[in-house]
């Protein structure tokens, strides 16, 4: 099995997500299944929301985050984990709660492992 990372993006705010509490409310169920649903095949390895505020570190020095772009779309929280095929979790993230944010997205990067020698 091949282990994938699933980067969850929305739109943002200035300083705070564009959820409301009550979107939250509602949310936590629904992203508690569907996440459940993929743990309950063995085939979760990891998963967090992140935090809105960070720093970015590049050779500029140390900037106060997050890293919106352009198009004011924020990463919001990841999962990691293993299937058989790209397919498959296509089809997970047909059904993930992000999606029912009009600019809620899934963001699918199949991982490399490292050769440890």
């Amino acid at each position: 099995m091949k282990e994938y990372l699933l980067l969850f993006r929305n739109i943002s705010g200035e300083g705070n997500y564009v959820s409301t509490p009550q979107d939250m409310a509602e949310d936590m169920p629904k992203w508690e299944r569907w996440i459940g649903g993929i743990a309950m095949q063995g085939k979760l390895i990891s998963t967090q929301p992140i935090e809105y505020f960070g720093s970015i570190v590049d050779n500029g020095g140390i900037a106060e985050g997050p890293e919106k772009g352009g198009n004011n779309m924020l990463v919001a929280g990841y999962l990691i984990c293993k299937a058989e095929t790209l397919e498959e979790v296509q089809e997970w993230c047909k059904t993930c709660p992000i999606l029912k944010y009009e600019r809620g997205s899934v963001e699918i990067r199949p991982l490399i492992p490292f050769s440890i020698n």
